[in-house]
């Protein structure tokens, strides 16, 4: 063969290129996305490997499920992703966002900083379904939406939505609604979490509102039904006084200093007619610090619970409505997460954790933890956070049954009725959960309808049942006549 003669290997490989950008240019084939995705691929946030795995635009402020999209929160975006895939459905600006109503009836709610209004929007399409020009504050339930307007500042209207609604459920008159409420969800009279490290404050989404709310107004607080707009109470508390409202009553908590020590007095009131339904003395509810037994923090609660110390340095779980003690633990143990039926404990060996059934004081199951094990319980899994080795996990809170186990350093960002959101710096993933996770959180009845009396926040329901759609105290069903 005569030198020169052919295309050599060089030839070979433009013609080739040439090949290939031309199908790229005519759309007929084009493998440089591939070829990037696989280059810019980041390493697996866990061990097995999340279901999908995505960048963000920025580090996460909040993440949280919207039926068939997840919403993520940064500090001026807010985007909506695919759930079945992880790919952006919509991107854009925010100061700030929330999720209202329950899985496909969800929407967003977004606002800007130091700027009247905010807009409601399809999680789906990013498509605004309804906008407010006036309102100062959000706040976002699982059945309600509830908003705060000013004409001054000592004249305030609230006003209930459903989160889809277009006319307002009722609206009430407020005296100011302080300096501090505006945006989305500034914080009421009621109880706080426990929290656990790598586990995000709101991993359940939104909750469904109480029967009663407690707005701090110039020193006061009222009472508002979240049934009908009735304001039921106006009351300024006492020098030694807390005002909470847990479980359908207003809570007085009076901390009196006396030979170095704290005690703690607890009234339940009936929200209607202002009479004492229940009273307890020394359980410590830790509202105060040890400067002057000065009342600062809400008590440490969930929903219709609140918890305490007994003055042997026991751990209590009492009914906001009644008073009762629906747990105590055993020396030197320590609940790590609660909620209306069950109360997750550190064992007192330092070497597992326990769940228990409310007013029951029945193990349902136990598993090995270290001393450092944080948790949360939320309608669908509870959620164990462990170190040394790393691990988060998912289980069936009434069984203990894995739903996902997870080698990872990732925080837990959000859970839904059908797995996790798990993320690490701008990167987040999605974990399937296996088989079927707890009961469904309630979703319907109307808002806020109040608990009855001789109910109790536990009744040892399965899935499925009336209960587990009304809630503890059948609050969000109507009353049956």
């Amino acid at each position: 063969m005569a030198k020169g003669s052919g295309l050599g290997v060089r030839g070979v490989l433009l013609l080739a290129l040439i090949a290939v950008v031309v199908l790229a240019a005519t759309g007929v084939w084009n493998p440089f996305p591939g070829v990037w995705d696989w280059v810019d691929r980041s390493e697996p946030i866990s061990e097995p490997d999340v279901a999908w795995q995505q960048r963000v635009g920025g580090t996460p402020k909040s993440v949280t499920f919207a039926g068939d999209a997840v919403v993520v929160e940064q500090r001026t975006r807010v985007e909506a992703r695919a759930l079945s895939t992880g790919s952006q459905l919509w991107e854009r600006k925010a100061d700030w966002a929330a999720v209202a109503g329950a899985d496909r009836d969800s929407v967003i709610v977004v606002g800007k900083l130091l700027v009247k209004g905010y807009e409601v929007l399809d999680p789906t399409t990013g498509v605004t379904r309804r906008r407010d020009d006036d309102a100062v504050a959000v706040w976002t339930y699982r059945n309600l939406l509830l908003d705060a307007r000013c004409t001054q500042p000592t004249d305030c209207t609230l006003s209930a939505w459903d989160p889809r609604g277009t006319a307002p459920l009722w609206t009430a008159f407020l005296p100011g609604v302080g300096s501090g409420l505006f945006a989305d969800n500034p914080g009421l009279r009621g109880t706080r979490r426990l929290t656990a490290n790598r586990i995000e404050d709101g991993v359940a989404g939104p909750e469904p509102v109480p029967p009663l709310l407690g707005f701090p107004v110039d020193g006061r607080v009222h009472v508002v039904d979240t049934a009908t707009g009735a304001v039921l109470q106006n009351v300024e508390p006492g020098r030694e006084e807390r005002l909470s409202v847990v479980g359908g009553r207003l809570l007085r908590i009076t901390a009196r200093s006396q030979d170095d020590s704290c005690y703690f007095t607890i009234s339940g009131r009936d929200p209607a007619t202002g009479q004492e339904a229940w009273r307890r003395a020394g359980i410590n509810v830790r509202t105060a610090d040890k400067a002057g037994c000065v009342q600062r923090e809400d008590p440490q609660g969930a929903r219709n619970v609140l918890i305490g110390v007994a003055p042997d340095a026991r751990e209590a779980v009492l009914d906001g409505y009644d008073g009762r003690l629906l747990w105590v633990g055993a020396e030197r143990e320590r609940l790590i997460a609660v909620d209306d039926r069950y109360a997750l404990v550190r064992a007192g060996d330092q070497r597992s954790v326990v769940a228990r059934g409310l007013g029951t004081d029945r193990v349902l199951w136990s598993r090995p933890a270290s001393g450092k094990a944080g948790a949360s319980l939320t309608p669908y899994a509870a959620v164990l956070a462990d170190e040394k080795p790393n691990r988060l996990v998912a289980l069936d809170p009434r069984t203990g049954r894995e739903l996902a186990v997870l080698r990872t350093s990732a925080n837990a960002l959000a859970v839904g009725p059908t797995g996790m959101i798990v993320g690490e710096g701008r990167e987040i993933g999605y974990v399937p959960f296996s088989g079927t996770a707890g009961a469904p959180a309630p979703t319907g009845g109307r808002p806020g309808s109040g608990p009855g009396p001789g109910t109790g926040p536990t009744s040892g329901t399965g899935p499925g049942s009336d209960d587990d759609r009304c809630g503890p105290k059948r609050e969000l069903c109507p009353d049956e006549s």
